[in-house]
């Protein structure tokens, strides 16, 4: 059976992403709530679906919810651009792809602090699910709308939904 490596290293950072540390998976995990920088990205169809993966069972953080396409730490020793390529080649086997950076921010949960560079593209190639994932699928904007607050998603996912692409105005 799959599971996360507890002994894995991430770099401790400061809120501007400066690295002060390293601290493995289990203490950033544990509800010492130690700030470390992870990756996201939003893949987008040309047809403006919203592809999202579905967590497997075995992960440590919010096993069995739909979340970001592609969500993963930054390793200690590499930058936030090279885990993002890293990430969404093994997670969904995508090599071609031209990232956006939209922003970054802080998550903050009982158990944990994170850095989030949140990125996004629009990709119409094959996406190729690995075991990291229980599989994913590409959701319409209204599919994701009618979802929010069900319990569904993660909190994660729905927070950064709401921030980054839900304006007054509608979708941004």
């Amino acid at each position: 059976m799959n599971r996360d490596n507890p002994s894995e290293l991430f770099p401790v950072v400061d809120e501007t992403g400066r690295v002060v540390g390293c601290a493995t998976r289990g203490e950033c995990h544990d509800g010492r709530r130690l700030l470390h920088p992870v990756v996201h990205l939003h893949l987008f169809n040309s047809r403006g679906e919203l592809y999202l993966q579905k967590r497997p069972l075995w992960k440590d953080i919010q096993p069995g919810h739909w979340d970001t396409a592609v969500g993963g730490h930054v390793d200690y020793g590499e930058t936030p651009d090279e885990a993002l390529r890293r990430e969404v080649r093994e997670e969904l086997g995508v090599t071609e792809f031209t990232p956006e950076r939209l922003t970054q921010y802080i998550f903050d949960s009982v158990r944990e602090r994170e850095l989030v560079y949140v990125n996004r593209t629009v990709y119409d190639g094959p996406v190729t699910p690995s075991d990291e994932t229980d599989g994913g699928r590409f959701w319409t904007i209204g599919e994701i709308l009618r979802t929010l607050g069900t319990g569904l998603f993660t909190p994660n996912f729905e927070s950064e939904f709401r921030r980054v692409f839900l304006t007054d105005d509608g979708i941004a």
